[in-house]
This record gives structure tokens, C-alpha cells and sequence, in this order.
């Protein structure tokens, strides 16, 4: 990406990707996954085009770069995204084994547009579930599937 900071390149390629996208009718949302050898996967928000809640620009790069690779694990690559992931975006980070993100934006910044996460972030620090309850409930097979994984000797560890 030339003479300047490659961070800083690939966060304007992700701001590029997102101003592209409302263009096309998408949400403001880009983000690039580099990996540790230099080859660049690129994602947009496709929420309402997709009709996928789960199709954000940082979970679409890394589908993009897991496919691409033909690996899930992504560890030594690098999430370049044009706002700060929301708490699905870090959590398929993190599935991943992303080494480090980037980002442009902040959630203030994405609140002010009418993309206020806060209530997510607080969901997941504060332990109030009162947003959507979720609770454990006694059944007797709940390692069922654990002990079948454990037992299954074509696993794939991950």
C-alpha cells in the first residue's frame, strides 16, 4: 500500500469500502482482514441486504478471509474496520483468533449516527439480562453433545 503506514492505509480502505457501501444502498459499515502474509479479504455491512443481522462488515471479512485461506483460524491476522466492532464483531473476532483490530470510528461516534450498541455492551458487562433473559435449565443429556465430541475420533479440534 506505498510509502504510508500500512494501518493507516488500510483503515482508509475500510472507511473507503463503508462511504461505497451507503452509495450502494448499505450500511455504513467496511472493514479489511489482512493476513500475516499480506493477502487482504474486504467486507461491507450486507445487514439489510441480506436480510442477515449477523451479516456486519467485520463478521463478512472474516467469513471472506476464513473461506479464502480455507482455515478458521486466522491467527496473525489483522481486522482493520472504519468503526469500533460491536460486541458481535469482537466475539467472531475472537473466534477467529484475529490478532489484533484496528478501528476508525468509536461507538460514540456510531451512536451519534443512530447506531447505539450501548445497550449490547452493557448487556454483556453488567450481566443484566434483562434485555433478553437467558438462563440455564436442568436437562439430564446437557453433555450429550460433549460426550459425543469427545468420543468422535475424526474431530476437528478448534
Amino acid at each position: 500500500m506505498g510509502q504510508e503506514d500500512p494501518a493507516a492505509a488500510y483503515l482508509e480502505r475500510a472507511v473507503d469500502l463503508a462511504v461505497a457501501n451507503v452509495a450502494d444502498g448499505g450500511g455504513p459499515f467496511g472493514a479489511v482482514v489482512v493476513m500475516a502474509d499480506g493477502t487482504v479479504f474486504e467486507g461491507t455491512n450486507r445487514v439489510t441486504r441480506d436480510n442477515d443481522p449477523t451479516a456486519h462488515a467485520e463478521v463478512v471479512a472474516i467469513r471472506r478471509a476464513a473461506a479464502g485461506t480455507g482455515d478458521f483460524d486466522l491467527h496473525g491476522a489483522v481486522l482493520y474496520t472504519s468503526c469500533e466492532p460491536c460486541p458481535l464483531c469482537l466475539a467472531a473476532a475472537l473466534w477467529a483468533r484475529v490478532s489484533a483490530v484496528h478501528f476508525a470510528a468509536d461507538r460514540h461516534d456510531a451512536a451519534a449516527a443512530g447506531f447505539d450498541d450501548a445497550l449490547f455492551y452493557r448487556y454483556f458487562a453488567d450481566q443484566d439480562h434483562s434485555l433478553m433473559p437467558v438462563a440455564r435449565d436442568d436437562l439430564a443429556r446437557r453433555a450429550a453433545p460433549f460426550e459425543a465430541w469427545a468420543a468422535f475420533e475424526g474431530r476437528v479440534d478448534y
